[in-house]
Formats: C-alpha cells, sequence, structure tokens
C-alpha cells in the first residue's frame, strides 16, 4: 500500500508515536435511562462529552466484563452505533518482516460477536518501529456507513451491515501524500455530503474533501510543505460561520468546510509535527498544547471569522526556555476546559489546572498517573459535573476537577496496558494509549490482545 520512500524519518527514533483514537454521541432509542452511542473521536461533535443517565456513583473495586473479544495490536479504539462496535488492528504474520495485514471488525454490542471483518495489506517500513504496532485513528460511523483509516493512509468506506467496501484510496497512491513518522492517524470528519480528511497531499493537500458518498475530490486546502500532524480536525461555529479548525505543525487554521478557503490562520510552529492533542474549544477561546511547541490561547471573533493570541506557553523544544513547568504541554492527552479554568496532564504525567484568561497555573498534582513519567497521558470524558478519566497504565478514575484541586473519587484497574513504550519508568515498561468508548451505559476499552466491555450502569 506503501512505498517506503514516500515515508518521512526525522530520525526521532526516541520520540514516541503519539496518536489514538477513539470515539461520539448519538441519541438511541428512547429508554429511560436515556442511553447514547459513541460513533467517533471523543463522541459526538468530538468533544468528549458522555451523556448516559442511570451511572454509578462511583466504581467498584473490579469491574466484571459483559464481554472479551481477543483482537490484535492497534491504539485506535472503538466506535460504537446502531448495536454495534467497530474497532481495527494490525497483525504480522512474520514478526522480523514490516509487512502487514490491517483490519476492521465489526462486533455485536451486546453479545461481542463478530459480525463481519475486512482486512487490506500494507507496510510498515518507514514508520518509528517501536510504535509500528497497528491502526491509530479510530473509525467514523456515520449512518449506514463506517469510514475506517489505516496507518499509511488506506482509507476505506464500508457498509455496517455487512463490510461491503463502497469505496476507498490510498493516500500515497491517490494523492501523493507522505505518511509521516508516526503513521496517519486524522481520523475522517463527516460533514454533511463531505468526507474531511486530514491527508498530506500534494500539491496542496494538507486537507483534502471527498464526496462521502462516491469518494470523488471536493476540495483540498493548505500546502503540504511541512507534514500534516497528527491531531484530529474539529468544526466550530464562531463569528457567524462554521470553521473548520486544522491545527498542524506551522499553524492553527480555519477554513470554510464548504470550500476550503482559509478564514484565518495563526502561526505556531510544533517541532517533529507532533500536533497531537485534540484542539479545545469553549466559547469564544479555542486552546490548543503540545511539548513540542507550548500551549497557544486563542480568541475567536464574534463579528467574522477571525482569530487572536491570548497568551502562549513554551514548549520543552525552546532553547531559551527549556522546560516550563507553569504551563501545560501535553504530548498525547487533550485537556479539558471547565469554567474559567483549563485541566490537563503535560508530557511528564503532571496534571495542572490554569486559569483560562492567562494561563497562569493554579495547581499540579501528581497523584492522578501517579508520578513523573515521559510522555504519560490521560483520556478525560466529562460526565455531568465530574470526569471519567482513563490513564495510560490502564486504570479508569472517576474524579472532579475544580480550582481548588483534583479529587478523586474511585479508581479501578480497566485493562492491562500492552503497547510498547520507549523510554517509560522502566525499560520494557507498556502503556495504553487507546481512547475507549462511553456507550449504552458502558465503557468498551481496548489493547493489543483484547477488546473489553463493562457496564457502568447503577444497579437497580
Amino acid at each position: 500500500m506503501c512505498d517506503a520512500s514516500r515515508v518521512r524519518d526525522y530520525g526521532l527514533v526516541r520520540y514516541p508515536l503519539v496518536v489514538l483514537a477513539v470515539c461520539g454521541m448519538v441519541v438511541l432509542v428512547g429508554s429511560s435511562p436515556r442511553a447514547v452511542d459513541w460513533p467517533e473521536w471523543r463522541g459526538h461533535g468530538r468533544l468528549g462529552v458522555w451523556t448516559d443517565t442511570g451511572i454509578v456513583d462511583e466504581l467498584p473495586e473490579r469491574l466484571q466484563p459483559t464481554w472479551k473479544v481477543p483482537i490484535h495490536s492497534g491504539y485506535a479504539g472503538p466506535a460504537v452505533a446502531e448495536g454495534r462496535v467497530f474497532v481495527t488492528d494490525a497483525e504480522r504474520a512474520d514478526p522480523n518482516s514490516t509487512a502487514v495485514t490491517e483490519r476492521v471488525l465489526a462486533l455485536d454490542e451486546r453479545t461481542g460477536d463478530i459480525l463481519w471483518s475486512y482486512q487490506w495489506e500494507t507496510n510498515y517500513a518507514g514508520l518509528q518501529l517501536a510504535y509500528a504496532i497497528g491502526p491509530r485513528a479510530t473509525p467514523t460511523v456515520d449512518g449506514d456507513r463506517v469510514y475506517v483509516l489505516g496507518a499509511m493512509g488506506h482509507l476505506a468506506v464500508l457498509d455496517v451491515r455487512d463490510g461491503r467496501v463502497l469505496w476507498q484510496k490510498d493516500y500515497v497512491q491517490d494523492f501523493n501524500a507522505t505518511v509521516p513518522s508516526w503513521g496517519i492517524t486524522g481520523a475522517p470528519l463527516v460533514d454533511g455530503d463531505r468526507l474531511i480528511c486530514l491527508v498530506g497531499g500534494e500539491p496542496d493537500g494538507k486537507v483534502i474533501a471527498l464526496d462521502k458518498n462516491t469518494g470523488d475530490e471536493l476540495w483540498r486546502a493548505l500546502s503540504s510543505d511541512w507534514e500534516p500532524g497528527y491531531t484530529q480536525p474539529i468544526l466550530v461555529e464562531a463569528g457567524g460561520a462554521r470553521q473548520l479548525i486544522v491545527w498542524h505543525p506551522r499553524a492553527i487554521s480555519s477554513l470554510n468546510p464548504e470550500t476550503g478557503a482559509v478564514y484565518w490562520e495563526v502561526p505556531h510552529i510544533v517541532d517533529m509535527g507532533m500536533t497531537v492533542p485534540t484542539a479545545v474549544r469553549s466559547g469564544p477561546f479555542l486552546f490548543v498544547t503540545s511539548q513540542w511547541g507550548g500551549a497557544r490561547m486563542l480568541r475567536l471573533a464574534e463579528s467574522h471569522p477571525d482569530a487572536t493570541l491570548v497568551w502562549e506557553g513554551v514548549g520543552e523544544s525552546d532553547p531559551e526556555y527549556g522546560r516550563n513547568f507553569d504551563t501545560l504541554d501535553s504530548v498525547i492527552s487533550t485537556p479539558v476546559i471547565q469554567g474559567d479554568y483549563i485541566y490537563g496532564v503535560d508530557g511528564h504525567g503532571i496534571l495542572r489546572c490554569l486559569e483560562l484568561r492567562t494561563g497562569k497555573r493554579i495547581w499540579e498534582t501528581e497523584a492522578l498517573i501517579g508520578g513523573r513519567a515521559n510522555w504519560a497521558t490521560a483520556f478525560f470524558v466529562r460526565h455531568n459535573d465530574r470526569y471519567f478519566i482513563n490513564t495510560d497504565l490502564g486504570d479508569l478514575v472517576i474524579a472532579k476537577l475544580s480550582p481548588e484541586g483534583y479529587e478523586e473519587i474511585s479508581r479501578t484497574q480497566l485493562i492491562a496496558p500492552t503497547s510498547p513504550y520507549v523510554r517509560r519508568r522502566d525499560a520494557g515498561s507498556t502503556v495504553n494509549w487507546s481512547h475507549p468508548a462511553y456507550a449504552n451505559r458502558h465503557i468498551i476499552a481496548r489493547n493489543d490482545e483484547e477488546i473489553v466491555r463493562y457496564s457502568l450502569a447503577q444497579r437497580p
């Protein structure tokens, strides 16, 4: 699927792949308590918000699985829609070869039974080998279609009922893309009849919109003179317009999602292309963070599509300042905004609270992750006034976050961390960098060996 000569290698073996995936929210059958699906990365709208009712107040010491199903390796988390769970993985027949078979599975949400699967051959030559274990992008479900993306840029559009291929593309062959060092990670974004993809194609095809029904190209935008990065595009409404936010290693860009025309750009240089956490919007504010580019808080204009820089925090690659422990410089973890404060995990596992309007640090703690660790991460999902947090050591935590501090309510071990990790706490340590799905009063999580479903419903 991919010529190794088309893979960029910046000599960054000591840095991790930093991307993963998972999920959304669509209201299901009107029962009480209300249940919701999770059909894309971070849930409906990519917001990281879970609206199920009837959820436990505290976690039990040990969760009992509804089902477990063996799978192969990968970073991409599951998506859940209309009674089906979709997850991608990869398998190597020869552990000494870079030849890989990538696959998408459709499971029955209630039983875990495999309904269908679809696989394709590819080659991971040129990827950072320590992290070349499988797909990164969460499947995106839209009605009767699921859009899946492999680590080397194979895009397949399948019928959710039987796995029949409706159309497919190869980013390298069809769009002259160059696969970045840690693979292609941008989960396709559905907007009306458009499928918006972070491609990195040439010429001027960093972002490409396709007709979601046929695969025909509708528009392309932004120069690919630098790799596309690893974050997920999002849609916002601000300044009287719908805006497609694409945060890439040279700028934070806003595009017209219907035409690809650029509304505005704020320059932001991020070393090694590591734009991984998803941009977060709250009211007029838009926030991004990277360990190797620092933090940026923007204010979106009210009268027209535009943005201005409010404050910035330096990243670890800044030669003048070095590490800045007063800001938020996350490697993987997407932060959250609640009221006038930002909460997130920095690149060393420290949970911090910053003041929204100034970037001033309010507090920090090691209590969530349990100590400092290179490239530590946690995935935050808001549920009412609390958060369900998945740590990269496989813990599930319920906590409240406020300017007064971190309040942990309960914690349990959810899933074993199995993915290889370079420069962790100890030699040979492993992590879980897959964002779980929260759907229909359950959590569905995966590692490199299995996918598991647990109930989080209150008992009658």
